[in-house]
C-alpha cells in the first residue's frame, strides 16, 4: 500500500478527489462503486414517473397530488444521477451530497401525495362514516410529513457537510435524520390506521344493503372498478414506502459507513426499487383517471352544474317524473274543472261546499217560513 501524501493524512471527501492507493473506495461512506447500469435505470424510471405525473396532473387538474408526487420523483431522479456520478468516481463529494439529500427527501414528498387521497375518498364515499372531519386529515398529516422533511433535510445537510473529517458532526447529522425517519414511520402508521378504520366502516356500510339515497353516488363509487384499482394501488404504494422507512431506520442505526449502509444489494431492493414501485403506482394509477372526484376539474364542473339554471329539457324530464294525479279523485276533477279560473271565482270544494250548501238550505227554509 502506498504511503500517505503527508503525516496525519486521513481519506475523506475533503482530502480525496478520486480513488487512489491512499484513497481507496473502501474508505468512502458507501464503501463501493454504485452499479452504474442499475442507477441509470432507476434515474430513468423516476424521471418517467415524474413526467407522467405532471402530464396527467395538468390534464386532469389534480394539482396538490401531482405537485407532491412529481417533486418526489424528480428528487429521486436527481439522487440516482448523483449515484451514477459516484459510479465513475466514488470520491465525488458533490455527487455524494446530492444523493444523500435527494434520496432521503424524495419519499417524504410521495407520502404527501398519499395523505391527500384520504380526504377526497371520505368526501366522495360517505362523510358520516369518518370519525373526524375530512379536512382534518390533510391538516394533520401534511404538516406532520413536512416536519419529517425538514428534520431529515437538516440532518442530511449536516452529515453531508461533515464528511469523515468530523465524525462527531456526522453522527449528529445521522441522529437528526433518524429522528425524521422515525417520525415519518409514526405518521405513516397513524395514516394507515385512520385509512384502514374508515375503509372497514365503509365496507360494512356499502355491503350491508341499507344504503340511503343520499349516499347512492358513494355506493356506485365503492363498486367502481377504477376506484377499486386506485385503492389497491395506493395501498401498495403505502406498504412500499412504510417498508422503506423501516429499512432506513435499520440502515442509519449503525451510523455512517456501517455494514448495512455499505451493502448495495439491500439498498437497491429495500430503498431504490421499493420507492420506484411506489412512484410507479402513484403515477400509473393517477387519481384524475381512476378517482376523478379528487380533481379540481371535477369540482369545478360540479359547481358549474349546480349554478346553471335548469334547461327546458330538464324541466320536461322533471315534469314527466312527477306522479300523475288520480283521475277518479274528486279533488282532481275539481282542479281540472277550475283550471285557468281565478282563485276568487272558483266554486268551493270539499267541506267548504258542504258548509255553503247547508247555509243555503237554512236560508231557503227561513224564507219559506216568512
Amino acid at each position: 500500500m502506498a504511503s500517505p501524501p503527508y503525516p496525519g493524512f486521513y481519506p475523506s471527501y475533503d482530502t480525496c478527489s478520486e480513488v487512489t492507493p491512499y484513497c481507496p473506495v473502501e474508505a468512502t461512506t458507501l464503501g463501493y462503486f454504485p452499479n452504474k447500469g442499475v442507477n441509470i435505470f432507476l434515474a430513468i424510471g423516476y424521471g418517467l414517473a415524474a413526467l407522467v405525473t405532471i402530464v396527467t396532473g395538468v390534464w386532469k387538474k389534480t394539482w396538490g397530488f401531482s405537485i407532491a408526487v412529481a417533486a418526489g420523483c424528480a428528487l429521486e431522479c436527481v439522487g440516482y444521477v448523483g449515484r451514477v456520478l459516484l459510479a465513475d468516481n466514488a470520491w465525488n463529494g458533490n455527487a455524494f451530497k446530492i444523493q444523500i439529500v435527494a434520496i432521503v427527501l424524495g419519499p417524504t414528498l410521495l407520502c404527501i401525495g398519499l395523505y391527500l387521497t384520504l380526504r377526497h375518498a371520505v368526501t366522495a364515499l360517505n362523510l358520516n362514516l369518518s370519525r373526524v372531519s375530512p379536512k382534518l386529515y390533510p391538516a394533520f398529516f401534511v404538516p406532520a410529513d413536512v416536519s419529517c422533511l425538514i428534520i431529515q433535510a437538516i440532518g442530511g445537510g449536516v452529515a453531508a457537510s461533515a464528511g469523515k473529517k468530523n465524525p462527531s458532526l456526522v453522527q449528529h447529522g445521522n441522529r437528526i435524520i433518524m429522528a425524521g425517519i422515525v417520525l415519518q414511520v409514526v405518521v405513516l402508521l397513524v395514516f394507515g390506521a385512520a385509512s384502514g378504520d374508515y375503509l372497514i366502516r365503509a365496507k360494512k356500510y356499502f355491503n350491508g344493503g341499507s344504503v340511503s339515497a343520499e349516499h347512492a353516488a358513494g355506493a356506485r363509487l365503492w363498486k367502481d372498478k377504477k376506484f377499486r384499482a386506485f385503492e389497491y394501488a395506493m395501498a401498495g404504494a403505502y406498504a412500499a414506502l412504510l417498508t422503506r422507512c423501516i429499512y432506513r431506520i435499520a440502515e442509519m442505526a449503525g451510523g455512517w459507513g456501517n455494514h448495512i449502509m455499505q451493502d448495495e444489494p439491500s439498498f437497491v431492493v429495500l430503498e431504490s426499487f421499493l420507492v420506484l414501485i411506489a412512484s410507479a403506482l402513484l403515477a400509473a394509477f393517477a387519481p384524475g383517471i381512476f378517482f376523478p372526484q379528487m380533481s379540481h376539474k371535477y369540482e369545478a364542473e360540479g359547481a358549474s352544474a349546480a349554478a346553471t339554471p335548469a334547461s327546458s329539457e330538464d324541466v320536461e324530464k322533471q315534469q314527466r317524473a312527477t306522479p300523475t294525479p288520480n283521475p277518479n279523485s274528486s279533488s282532481s276533477d275539481s282542479d281540472a274543472k277550475h283550471e285557468g279560473v281565478p282563485r276568487a271565482e272558483q266554486a268551493p270544494t270539499g267541506w267548504k261546499a258542504k258548509f255553503a250548501k247547508g247555509m243555503e238550505h237554512q236560508g231557503m227554509e227561513h224564507r219559506a217560513s216568512e
